[in-house]
């Protein structure tokens, strides 16, 4: 074969690679989507412990903030899409939030995701369930897609359960173990396959 018919081979095999190569893609809704990759602080307080994407509240305390969480830097305006899967391991409380999207120019917590003993997922503000089945050792995918100014989504596994108005301003998520105003610990949450998007 002479260099020139190799190179052409080379050249085909390299072309059907990169064609049959999947494109990185978020997971609900149509795109076109670019993935992000925001900084973030770990925030432990009171009984809070972060290990790496473990999060844990080891004391039934019911007052106080009790937290281990994720804080992701600050966006504004455009469309933004969060995807993780938790998985609760042990969950001695009860309504501990599991995700946040918080108005950094409110400022204040904007949407909270949150979770009652036997499996209820509930939006803190408004009480509005939104799905069940987030029971002890069941893996359970979140996404939330934030258009700024228009609206706030969440899917579950999935499925949009949940729509709510979102005004303009600086947002910014949150993710882990949360004590709810209502709520107390102990709680062990794992959090894997986490992801941003923006369009």
């Amino acid at each position: 074969m002479s260099k020139s018919a190799r190179a052409l081979a080379c050249a085909a095999v390299i072309c059907g690679l990169l064609s049959t190569a999947p494109a990185a893609q978020a997971q609900v809704e149509s795109g076109p989507w670019t993935s992000t990759s925001p900084t973030f602080s770990v925030q432990e307080r009171g009984c809070g412990q972060v290990d790496n994407l473990t999060f844990t509240l080891t004391c039934s305390t019911a007052s106080g903030d009790q937290r281990a969480e994720r804080r992701y830097a600050t966006y504004t305006g455009g469309t933004r899409q969060f995807e993780g899967s938790f998985r609760i391991t042990s969950m001695g409380g009860t309504r501990i939030s599991l995700k946040q999207t918080f108005n950094d120019s409110a400022p204040g917590p904007y949407f909270m995701l949150a979770v009652e003993r036997g499996g209820r997922l509930y939006a803190v503000h408004g009480g509005d369930t939104v799905a069940t089945g987030a029971t002890v050792g069941a893996t359970v995918r979140v996404n939330t897609v934030h258009q700024v100014g228009t609206s706030h989504r969440t899917y579950i596994n999935g499925s949009l359960r949940h729509t709510y108005a979102s005004p303009g301003g600086s947002f910014y998520d949150k993710f882990g173990a949360y004590r709810t105003s209502s709520g107390q610990g102990p709680a062990t949450v794992v959090w894997s396959g986490v992801k941003f998007w923006r369009k």
